[in-house]
């Protein structure tokens, strides 16, 4: 698509949304796009630019924001659409807590390792910093993200990828891996279990089966290169890769080992799926195989028929994306995607494809699969399997309709 016309169009919205900064009312012949544009030099090779400064920041052109969907403020999704590449700039990686954001100095916070382990262990943030590190990149899922259309809300086509399905972000995490703290303690071999708590006004707390903790789980210090920010779990956090989000405890105070699961409030009320046959599925821990269109979607508009791009990221909980196949005929055939180095398990993966537009009307789908052969479904398979009342891990393939003006509306789920 014309760049120019999407960043054009995207600073529309945020002028409607947020504001400008140097923002005006249009001046004759000028249009408001044009008004709305932060001023700049006619030349800038005239004027001496400003200066270095402690941190930097985004050129006023560029306006990228999490969004939240509620009153409530709960959640802020990250604005997939605007991204590039996998890695999530912090500032903009999803958001979501059950009882805001605490205030804490690191200084006073510790970790609790008790239970089911020859030595509690009390570990301050700095004890965990001389333990051998490691970083990785890895996603992160809310298990809820794409509820809205699954639950068909209201049909709405002017939704964006961010509201979709922006509880979604990918970092670079650095931490100590859980499997060292565990063997410091003398974790029982008897324990299957392990208990995470938090230290948030909802005392966030879940059971997570031990045999993660020996995996790939780590107490996450770091994010993309720079300490966890508040709002990401700062100081510690708990990383479960693959694992849907809320089971990551952020402002990780407390683990407690044990040979059976807590059942704690929040995976008995809530993060437990219920079933047409009035059963329930309960610790559905892993994140499914997951693709999504962000480039052409709405707002943009393609300008002229020929050739674009269509470009989007895909996700599994389980490993590695093997495959994502696109359609332009609404599913009616499937051609494979091109794959964007590096190709990381449980990690968004880029890809893309050449779209031939030749002015009428097309439906744009993506399809992923994952190293273990699942595929992902339609959205009738989806509902017949887990009917109408669940409330997460919703991975069905989604739809934009490209209409014979160019514009791009979401087509629902497919």
């Amino acid at each position: 698509m014309d760049r120019r016309k999407t960043i054009s169009r995207r600073r529309v919205l945020a002028v409607g949304t947020a504001g400008i900064v140097g923002a005006a009312l249009p001046m004759a012949g000028q249009s408001p796009d044009q008004a709305a544009r932060p001023k700049v030099p006619a030349d800038p090779t005239k004027v001496q630019g400003p200066l270095s400064t402690g941190v930097g920041g985004r050129s006023p052109f560029e306006q990228p924001r999490r969004v939240s969907l509620s009153d409530r403020r709960t959640s802020s999704q990250t604005p997939l659409q605007d991204l590039d590449g996998i890695i999530t700039p912090s500032d903009l990686h999803f958001e979501r807590h059950h009882g805001g954001v605490p205030a804490i100095d690191p200084r006073q916070h510790t970790l609790l390792i008790h239970g089911m382990v020859d030595r509690p262990l009390v570990f301050t943030v700095d004890d965990l910093r001389r333990f051998p590190g490691r970083s990785v990149i890895r996603m992160m899922e809310c298990s809820g993200n794409g509820g809205r259309i699954y639950r068909r809300e209201g049909n709405q086509t002017d939704l964006t990828p961010q509201q979709i399905d922006g509880l979604t972000s990918t970092s670079e995490w650095t931490g100590v891996p859980l499997a060292t703290l565990f063997r410091e303690a003398g974790a029982s071999p008897k324990a299957k279990w392990f208990l995470a708590e938090g230290s948030d006004a909802a005392v966030m707390t879940r059971s997570i089966p031990i045999e993660k903790a020996y995996d790939d789980a780590m107490i996450a210090y770091g994010q993309n290169g720079e300490p966890l920010r508040p709002e990401q779990g700062y100081p510690i956090r708990l990383f479960l890769p693959g694992v849907e989000g809320n089971a990551s405890i952020k402002w990780l105070r407390r683990i407690e080992l044990a040979d059976q699961p807590f059942m704690t409030r929040e995976e008995t009320s809530k993060y437990t799926d219920p079933l047409p046959d009035g059963t329930a599925r309960i610790f559905s821990l892993d994140m499914d195989a997951k693709s999504l269109i962000t480039e052409p979607a709405f707002p943009d508009k393609l300008t002229g028929p020929g050739w674009w791009e269509v470009r989007g990221i895909a996700w599994s909980g389980r490993g590695k994306i093997a495959r994502v196949d696109l359609s332009t005929d609404g599913g009616k055939t499937w051609q494979p995607a091109k794959l964007d180095d590096p190709v990381l398990p449980k990690c968004h993966t880029r890809f893309r494809l050449p779209f031939e537009w030749k002015g009428g009307e097309a439906t744009l789908m993506s399809r992923a699969t994952d190293e273990t052969g699942y595929t992902q479904p339609t959205l009738d398979v989806l509902m017949a399997a887990r009917g109408p009342a669940t409330a997460y891990h919703f991975n069905h393939i989604r739809g934009w309709k490209v209409f014979a003006d160019g514009t791009v509306k979401f087509a629902g789920g497919a």
